[in-house]
């Protein structure tokens, strides 16, 4: 029995080609921690709690804060200045007792002397915008900062507070404690940016008649978050980092001239004040319109406003529930048009304002994508649960807030426009109304983990556009799907095969990147869209993702939360996936490293002979085997190729006779070829290996051999493929899905890649 053992010890030995026993040993390496691209990822997650478990869902003493407000705000259009008074009552939800507050004055970043002008040293730029040269260079600094008047409390006492940029601390008289409220006022004024001068998110644009359209946000103090990730999420903002914020219920206010149309956050109180008896009437027909929208203000009343400015003033009354923040837009010259669209049992309206340049695309696309966007994105998450969602036209803008953003996509002046300005206009309508859900309900933390929102957005924003064009064909026509700019595995590489330094994982602050764009929306995107359509497949992400989202509804989620749910509802384990493509630069590159054919043999290979004859063992002393021998070795037999298996082994045979009946040997199928095909990655993340195999009776097969293949080697593994037909072809990633940066490994036998030189030779050939 002993002698048995040591023979199968040393026939696997030498049946894996490791006959290490007669070489010198070798000096013993250093032991090490896990390298692995596999280790779970403890050490990068904080500790579950009971504010936020383990699975990923809120923890049973989960707790977040709320801050109300009622506001009220005067824009000044004259002058382009803004003035606002807001009551502010915060409950103190959590444990802590609270010694101050931390308020955010956002409009610091643009106040004359901000310190957010100099962060970057980036030396002359090859070229600038004529506004941006001239902000530099030629003009003054725009002035845009908070001027705060006052800050008192409830009796109407002052209360101390100190600036820090874009940060306000207000110490109160005594500590806030937990379940208590507390009520105090802050008025304020600005200057109100020209955003197409210097890209600010909110500010207004100046057509060529004198008349602007207002689209205005972060124009209040607004309550900085306190929560049991951060304490108080009081990182300063320099501009890219965006917010963090707090939900509560608003009353607003807004006093604007009595000619503009304006619309926000919220629900609008006295429409009858405000409403024409005609808007009225058309605004009754747009609730009961499903399939179009109505105009409630038209282009020619819009260009008719347009030439008068009044004096007057008029007062528009909303009121928002749950919301973590607000925003507006205002203009004599915006063209209004709304339709309902049936989102689980409720309605909801789509609305969209432009001004006359917008047209003819505005009134032709911007609602119908609105509307889209909110049954693709409720599909695939929750019901929309707000009353209503805004679309507003402004000149190379795109931003996000609560039921309203603005969004960009000018025709020309004869009303003309290019495929790329239509489907640009599509396509961020359909990414800043999608914001709507991250992080608007889906409230993550902007100022932290710019990904959390771009990401998932731009993520979910390609579902939403693929289904678009499956919609709307003729929209897209004569593309056979939309065009999206984001998302598809190929529109990555070129970043990820960039320069290693100058890119940063995607779990970085979006004020430390390099290039925010690919960082936190191109990356992301394309890497759930690769977990959905190949690692994980539809079904299981699709039910994991919507339980994220469901589970943070109106709550306030960590990166974390979103990896650990992910796992928790599909029961896949991700780590490694986290791990590559969120907390590395590392990318994707698998290749076809060797090709071996083997036959079916009857004795050992000469190798394996010698071996045995090393140890004085004899064939003899072997248990019944099938050996495998390499064509390429010293002492192959020629005449095993074409051969049966059990034609080439009569242990096979005789096991085969032992063990089926005749009926049964008739169904059997025997490989005559069998490959070692060895695959190597050059790049750091492990995937799945998506190959296709040809075979030269033309047929193919195609395996998917899953990302766990590489667990034990990240550098190289072999598989065995054994066929009838003899293999001709292999592809790894023929439909491109894993964003793999180099394709010239991809194949075998080897694709010939020409040279640039090669490329230009042949282009010039014959001219």
């Amino acid at each position: 029995m002993i002698r048995f053992k040591q023979v199968l010890v040393s026939f696997f030995m030498v049946a894996g080609f490791s006959l290490v026993a007669q070489e010198a040993p070798k000096e013993k390496e250093s032991g090490h921690t896990n390298q692995s691209s596999f280790k779970q990822l403890y050490e990068e997650f904080s500790t579950p709690n009971t504010y936020r478990s383990a699975s990923g869902a809120p923890g049973h003493e989960y707790y977040q804060q709320q801050a109300d407000y009622v506001m009220n705000v005067v824009l000044d259009d004259e002058n382009h200045r803004l003035y606002g008074e807001e009551t502010i009552t915060y409950t103190n939800n959590s444990p802590d007792a609270l010694e101050y507050l931390w308020v955010q004055l956002d409009q610091n970043v643009r106040a004359k002397d901000s310190k957010a002008r100099l962060k970057n040293g980036e030396g002359i730029p090859a070229f600038e915008t004529p506004g941006g040269f001239a902000g530099k260079y030629i003009t003054e600094p725009f002035d845009g900062g908070f001027v705060i008047d006052h800050v008192k409390d409830a009796a109407g006492n002052a209360l101390p507070y100190t600036i820090n940029f874009t940060m306000m601390r207000i110490d109160i008289p005594k500590p806030l404690k937990s379940k208590e409220q507390l009520s105090f006022s802050i008025k304020w004024n600005y200057n109100i940016p020209d955003h197409t001068v210097d890209r600010a998110r909110s500010g207004y644009e100046e057509f060529t008649d004198g008349n602007r359209g207002y689209v205005i946000a972060q124009f209040f103090p607004r309550m900085a978050v306190y929560n049991d990730v951060e304490g108080w999420q009081n990182h300063q903002f320099w501009g890219n980092g965006e917010f963090a914020l707090t939900f509560g219920d608003y009353e607003v206010n807004i006093t604007v001239p009595a000619d503009h149309v304006l619309d926000a956050t919220g629900t609008l109180q006295n429409r009858k004040e405000v409403f024409s008896k005609e808007m009225l009437s058309r605004y009754e027909k747009a609730k009961k319109s499903y399939d179009k929208p109505v105009i409630i203000v038209s282009q020619a009343e819009a260009e008719a406003a347009g030439k008068g400015f009044s004096k007057k003033k008029k007062t528009w009354k909303f009121k928002a529930k749950n919301v973590r923040d607000y925003a507006f837009a205002s203009s004599r010259k915006f063209i209004w048009d709304m339709q309902a669209v049936k989102v689980g049992a409720k309605d909801v309206m789509a609305v969209s304002l432009y001004p006359p340049e917008g047209n003819p695309l505005w009134e032709e696309y911007s609602t119908k994508a609105v509307a889209h966007t909110l049954l693709s994105y409720s599909s695939h998450t929750f019901d929309y649960p707000y009353p209503k969602a805004i679309s507003v036209h402004a000149k190379n803008q795109g931003m996000e807030y609560p039921m309203i953003c603005w969004n960009y996509g000018r025709p020309n002046e004869d009303g003309s426009y290019s495929d790329r300005v239509k489907y640009g206009m599509i396509s961020v309508i359909i990414h800043e109304v999608g914001h709507n859900f991250f992080p608007m309900i889906v409230n993550s933390d902007e100022r932290q983990w710019g990904w959390m929102d771009e990401g998932l957005d731009t993520f979910m924003q390609y579902l939403a556009e693929q289904e678009f064009g499956e919609k709307f064909p003729k929209a897209i026509a004569p593309y056979p799907k939309y065009p999206s700019r984001r998302g598809d595995p190929a529109k990555i590489v070129p970043y990820m095969a960039g320069d290693q330094s100058t890119i940063a994982p995607i779990m970085s602050n979006p004020e430390n990147v390099f290039q925010l764009g690919p960082n936190a929306y191109g990356k992301p995107a394309t890497a759930l869209n690769i977990l959905r359509e190949t690692v994980m497949g539809r079904e299981l992400f699709d039910h994991a993702f919507k339980t994220y989202s469901k589970r943070w509804m109106f709550k306030h989620p960590t990166p974390e939360d979103f990896f650990r749910t992910m796992e928790d509802a599909s029961a896949v384990d991700l780590d490694w996936y986290w791990r590559g493509w969120f907390y590395t630069t590392d990318y994707v590159d698998i290749g076809v490293k060797d090709i071996e054919k083997y036959y079916v043999s009857n004795r050992p290979t000469k190798k394996m002979r010698d071996y045995l004859a090393s140890r004085n063992i004899t064939e003899a002393d072997m248990p019944p085997m099938v050996y495998l021998d390499n064509e390429k070795s010293d002492g192959f037999d020629a005449s095993l190729k074409g051969k049966k298996p059990t034609e080439s082994s009569k242990s096979l045979q005789a096991f085969l006779m032992d063990n089926f009946d005749a009926a049964e040997r008739t169904k059997l199928k025997e490989p005559k070829y069998f490959y070692k095909v060895t695959f190597d990655k050059p790049g750091g993340i492990p995937m799945p290996i998506i190959v296709s195999y040809t075979y030269a009776d033309g047929s193919s097969k195609d395996i998917t051999y899953p990302a766990e293949i590489w667990r034990k080697n990240n550098k190289e593994i072999s598989v065995v493929v054994a066929s009838q037909e003899e293999l001709t072809g292999i592809v790894i990633d023929p439909k491109a899905e894993t964003a793999d940066i180099d394709l010239t490994n991809n194949t075998w036998p080897r694709k010939e890649v020409p040279s640039e030189f090669d490329k230009v030779k042949q282009s010039v050939k014959g001219k």
